[in-house]
């Protein structure tokens, strides 16, 4: 740390990193460095506030604590107990440990988060005769430990529950898509929300809400009830409570963002999201199968998420991928549809030629997010 400066991670999905970064930059992150599945970064006590409220594909913002090498449990504790604990946490908060380990040296993240704990509660009982307690659900403090080989990393994570439960979903649906996974898929095509966006399979309407946020420059963190950090004795509720009130202000939109689905429940579903969400006046929906789907005029963004086949039959999953090619090509001249998939040879059956490809994933689904670019006749 230099000054005020505070050295942080931004964690994310495999494939989003580079979002992450251009995000983290336009937000006025200095040291930007990408790392696997996260973004490393430095700035001030306010940028971590902007970043938790601000960020569209990140899980959490940590802030590290401490950087060394172990190789067994003593190490471990003793790394653990070096750090001042009394700094972040009192004896009657509550706290919780996340661990992460990929190390020949410890090998289950549960035995780690132990140790832990056990130099923490150890160093408090000896400074105070008492210590805090554990608390998983709701915690004054969440704890982030990290062993990669010999390399140690203890963060206090200053998200809390993690950046992708936004707040404004109320019904999931069967297979619900991760809000930051659903960001990171518009802001990969580089639309920014001047152009229609559609979504002719929408299932719980994420996809739809994002790029309604997006569009109408609404910070994703304005539906959280708290954050981490809040419980920090050194939150600053009127810098926190300024940056809030920047954020008020909506912006109007022109254009369409529509979307459609064959299930009745979808319809309900989302329906339910996008008004939680304040965006009833933004969204519309239609109860219409994809191919019946007519998006609006003048071109746009079209984004796809079929199903990959876990409750369907592969030949019927490969008809309705053909269903999906036709009706691009019959109905979405001017647009650029992207579609995302975990199965292969069913995205074979889109029948079209691709202009991009790119690996994403879905949850610990690998999966294909292609792009076609739809329009009349020739290119030339």
């Amino acid at each position: 740390m230099e000054g005020n400066r505070i050295n942080m991670v931004a964690k994310t999905f495999r494939g989003l990193e580079g979002i992450l970064a251009n995000e983290l930059r336009e937000l006025g992150a200095k040291d930007i460095v990408i790392l696997n599945r996260a973004v490393g970064f430095t700035g001030s006590k306010e940028l971590m506030y902007r970043a938790n409220y601000n960020l569209r594909t990140a899980l959490s913002i940590l802030k590290p604590v401490l950087h060394t090498k172990v190789r067994n449990e003593i190490q471990l504790y003793n790394a653990a107990r070096s750090v001042h604990w009394p700094e972040y946490i009192e004896s009657r908060d509550t706290l919780t440990i996340d661990s992460i380990v990929s190390s020949v040296h410890f090998n289950h993240s549960m035995f780690v988060s132990q140790k832990v704990k056990d130099a923490i509660v150890d160093q408090f009982r000896d400074i105070y005769g008492k210590r805090p307690s554990v608390n998983n659900e709701d915690p004054t403090l969440k704890v982030n430990v990290h062993i990669s080989g010999e390399d140690l990393t203890i963060s206090l994570d200053s998200t809390g529950e993690s950046l992708h439960k936004r707040g404004y979903r109320v019904s999931g649906g069967m297979a619900p898509l991760n809000e930051v996974l659903a960001a990171g898929m518009i802001k990969l095509t580089g639309w920014e929300g001047t152009t229609n966006f559609v979504d002719p399979m929408f299932g719980s309407g994420t996809l739809l809400i994002e790029a309604a946020l997006i569009a109408c420059h609404i910070p994703p963190g304005i539906f959280r009830k708290s954050f981490g950090f809040e419980k920090w004795p050194d939150f600053d509720s009127q810098l926190f409570e300024k940056l809030v009130e920047e954020n008020e202000e909506k912006k109007n939109i022109q254009i369409s963002i529509v979307g459609g689905d064959i299930s009745k429940k979808a319809c309900e579903s989302a329906g339910r999201n996008i008004i939680n969400a304040m965006l009833a006046k933004k969204i519309s929906i239609r109860h219409q199968s994809v191919d019946d789907f007519i998006p609006p005029e003048g071109g746009g963004l079209a984004i796809i998420n079929p199903p990959y086949g876990e409750r369907m039959k592969q030949n019927d999953l490969n008809s309705l991928y053909i269903r999906i090619g036709d009706a691009l090509k019959k109905n979405f001249n001017d647009y650029d549809v992207w579609i995302i998939s975990g199965n292969r040879e069913a995205m074979k059956k889109i029948g079209l030629r691709t202009s991009a490809r790119l690996t994403l994933y879905n949850g610990a689904l690998e999966c294909k997010y292609h792009k076609y670019e739809i329009y009349k006749g020739s290119r030339k």
